[in-house]
């Protein structure tokens, strides 16, 4: 098992106490991560979508790990699950975004809100990797603020019409269905969550290509144009869209976190190694004292992010006991956010001190940093900026009444 994701292992394990099945699948998520980097590289450098992971996921069961057993899942932990994003981040975030739609947004938003017809059409051939899941809340005038959306949609018959556009969907041109949200043509206070196929007739999506990074992930403008959505396949109930769209992005944050403590994990790797082998001035570069003082900081910044994550993911475990409790709900909701904005900010700043480290090598995706750079920066800003989550965080601290933004 690679060394520093290891270690983490060995570290909560001696606290909790992992199940044989649990470091199985930790062990199955590692060798599958080894099986994807080479490939992971190759991919990035020709910026193109790497699908071949996607199969060896598939193979490896990475898709169902925190899903239950019953729809086809390992049902697994939310810190099992952590653990296994941070392995994943550490080829960078390209397969964590995927992984972190497919089954922290999409799998599991179908396993907290999804009726039995649902779970048993769409959630169980999605953590079987049988089908792509996207979730469609961003749009090109509502990131932070999702009230402001403007997709619509309005009953007819059995059926509810869909008109809207929805921007930087992880997955988007990948996905076999889509979770869609909309507000009430007649009322715009109601907002509401439906499963689309991509196949409907006016859906259409366009593959974003023009990013700094994340360039083995699939990321999609969608066009919705009078699409049709059967009243089977609303989501939580008409009306709880927010309520699914906050749970998702509760689930979201807690991957991405997790996913840049793997990045933290492969900056820290690749400048070790660098600098014990690269000469500059008569001696391996690790023996200048500002270089030691950077790989210092990113060994801190590992530690520092690893643990308010970790607790991030035990307090959702608490939560998945009962997603009702709204107790429960507010303080998982918080300690995911500190996570995301600690771990997101910390993922960044070392990367940058590994490109540092490099030198001229370093502003290469030839180099192994190159690609953990582009990629980190993102994480100050999808799922909840950097800003959201410092208003989350104060709100909590101030209590009810102090609400910076609703």
């Amino acid at each position: 098992m690679e060394s520093l994701f290891a270690q983490s292992v060995e570290d909560l394990n001696g606290m909790r106490h992992f199940t044989r099945s649990e470091l199985a699948i930790l062990r199955s998520v590692d060798k599958a991560a080894e099986e994807m980097a080479v490939g992971e590289f190759e991919h990035y450098i020709r910026h193109e979508v790497n699908l071949d992971a996607i199969d060896i996921a598939k193979r490896h069961g990475l898709l169902g790990i925190p899903i239950k057993k019953e729809y086809g899942g390992a049902g697994a932990s939310q810190l099992v699950t952590a653990l296994s994003k941070e392995r994943l981040g550490q080829l960078g975030l390209g397969l964590s975004s995927f992984f972190n739609v497919q089954v922290f947004l999409g799998g599991m938003s179908l396993q907290h809100w999804g009726d039995n017809r649902q779970k048993s059409k769409y959630l169980k051939p999605a953590a079987q990797g049988k089908l792509i899941l996207a979730f469609g809340l961003t749009e090109p005038e509502a990131g932070s603020d999702p009230d402001s959306m403007r997709s619509t949609y309005e009953k007819k018959g059995d059926r509810f019409i869909l008109n809207g556009t929805k921007y930087l969907i992880t997955n988007g041109s990948l996905a076999d269905r889509v979770i869609v949200f909309a507000k009430s043509k007649a009322n715009r206070s109601e907002t509401s969550a439906f499963i689309v196929d991509t196949k409907s007739t006016g859906f259409n999506a366009i593959r974003l290509k023009e990013k700094i990074g994340l360039l083995t992930s699939d990321t999609a403008m969608l066009e919705l144009k009078g699409v049709e959505v059967e009243d089977t396949d609303v989501l939580g109930g008409i009306g709880n869209g927010m309520k699914v769209a906050l749970s998702g992005l509760m689930n979201g944050r807690l991957g991405v976190a997790s996913g840049c403590i793997g990045i933290i994990e492969g900056c820290l790797n690749a400048v070790v190694t660098r600098s014990k082998e690269r000469i500059q001035h008569g001696k391996p570069i690790g023996k200048h004292q500002l270089i030691q003082r950077h790989i210092a900081e990113i060994r801190q910044n590992l530690e520092m992010a690893r643990w308010p994550t970790y607790f991030a993911a035990i307090t959702k475990d608490e939560y998945e006991k009962d997603i009702t409790d709204k107790r429960r709900i507010r303080e998982a909701d918080n300690r995911i956010s500190i996570a995301k904005k600690i771990a997101s900010r910390l993922a960044f700043e070392s990367a940058d001190r590994a490109v540092q480290i490099f030198g001229g090598f370093g502003y290469s995706l030839l180099s192994p940093v190159g690609a953990l750079f582009l990629d980190s920066r993102v994480t100050r800003i999808y799922e909840g900026t950097d800003e959201i989550q410092e208003l989350k965080i104060a709100s909590y601290a101030l209590g009810e009444g102090f609400e910076a933004f609703r």
